[in-house]
């Protein structure tokens, strides 16, 4: 099983969109045994008090409705050193959150990090709806790395 976990600043857009936009294209893909996807904050400006992570953001999750993209009930998590381990890949949004998530890592010795457009063959980043209020943008462009990152699993892999 491949572990994939994706990061964004605050785990309340970007990255659970992601996590849900993977999960449906494995789902259709027939794949969804073979993977196990998260998504996790690099900073804890939306885990409240007592560790507990905000929702998914209403904006995002409109997106997700619009597109059609099943989601489930989320809470914002952060990003910890150990994660490292625990996943094969972990994949983020932007440079911003390729530095924090490499701080809290420690490093990448392995080559497992990786920003999404990466697999969609551009080296630009997903801009923050929560900043631009732009998800549509944003929704498009992780689709985009999503659809680039499940051939890269399964289509170059045979």
């Amino acid at each position: 099983m491949k572990k994939i976990v994706f990061v964004c600043h605050g785990n309340i857009c970007r990255s659970p969109m992601a996590e849900f936009v993977l999960k449906q294209l494995a789902a259709q893909r027939g794949v969804s045994d073979q993977l196990l996807i998260e998504s996790r904050a690099t900073t804890s400006d939306e885990i409240g008090a007592g560790g507990l992570g905000h929702p998914m953001d209403v904006r995002a999750e409109r997106q997700l409705t619009k597109e059609h993209v099943p989601y489930t009930k989320h809470q914002a998590q952060l990003l910890v050193q150990s994660d490292y381990q625990k996943y094969d890949l972990l994949i983020c949004m932007d440079e911003e959150n390729f530095l924090d998530m490499n701080r809290i890592t420690a490093g990448d010795p392995e080559r497992k990090e990786h920003k999404l457009l990466e697999y969609a063959g551009k080296y630009r980043d997903i801009d923050d709806p929560w900043y631009t209020n732009d998800f549509q943008t944003a929704f498009d462009d992780i689709k985009s790395g999503c659809e680039g990152l499940m051939r890269e699993l399964f289509d170059n892999a045979e």
